[in-house]
């Protein structure tokens, strides 16, 4: 399943551009535009990362922030007009773990999110994914169809990892060069299709069913048959 983020933004339009965004780059998202409204899909729905105004109506930025962060150690990255430092330390001091000042730019936004759900990952420590009968554990970094090992590169890994995570959502390109590579290689590399063929190649045996699927036009899929 992908990473769920839980926008609070009062402003209607910066609330619905981020949502848009957050969706394309493949996230789940809800969006609530107060604090308490935020709070309450915070514990009915625990997100994986929270974009946070400052200036809330009611409820403000700083106050929802103590609040989730007494409750959890879900990663906080507060936006705020606010930008000197006294400013940002008050932030930063009522539990929010980055700092974005508006009007700001939506890929220095997608950096900080991605740092953030890295450090969070990094901090719960290793896991074990499955996916049918296809499994991958995070801090040995081996992989299994069935009994059977799979011997897998570092850069091979990373990808199984992505589409894992990701199960049955369709990955696009530029979503699969951010989050893996970290950077565009041009719109003509075949850098993804030429490993993805890797893992088609180590995940299915003779008698194993295709697991990594081709959305024509759009990037690849984890699905069963």
């Amino acid at each position: 399943m992908s990473e769920h983020i839980l926008v609070i933004e009062d402003e209607t339009n910066i609330a619905q551009f981020l949502e848009r965004g957050l969706i394309y780059e493949g996230f789940r998202v809800d969006v609530a535009y107060d604090g308490q409204s935020g709070l309450s899909i915070a514990r009915d729905n625990p997100p994986d990362l929270v974009i946070l105004d400052w200036m809330l109506p009611g409820l403000d930025g700083l106050e929802v922030c103590r609040r989730l962060r007494a409750a959890s150690t879900v990663p906080i990255l507060m936006l705020t007009a606010k930008d000197t430092v006294p400013d940002r330390v008050t932030g930063l001091d009522a539990g929010a773990d980055d700092y974005l000042v508006k009007p700001f730019a939506f890929d220095e936004l997608m950096a900080r999110v991605r740092a953030l759900l890295r450090r969070s990952i990094t901090v719960s420590g290793p896991e074990v994914l499955r996916f049918t009968d296809l499994t991958l554990d995070t801090g040995t970094h081996r992989a299994t169809r069935g009994s059977r090992p799979i011997d897998l590169t570092a850069k091979e890994y990373e990808l199984l990892e992505l589409f894992m995570r990701n199960p049955r959502q369709v990955l696009t390109r530029d979503v699969i060069f951010d989050r893996v590579w970290g950077y565009d290689f041009g719109g003509e590399s075949n850098i993804i299709e030429v490993y993805v063929r890797y893992l088609r190649q180590k995940t299915e045996d003779e008698n194993e069913s295709r697991l990594i699927h081709t959305v024509r036009g759009v990037g690849y899929v984890l699905r069963e048959d």
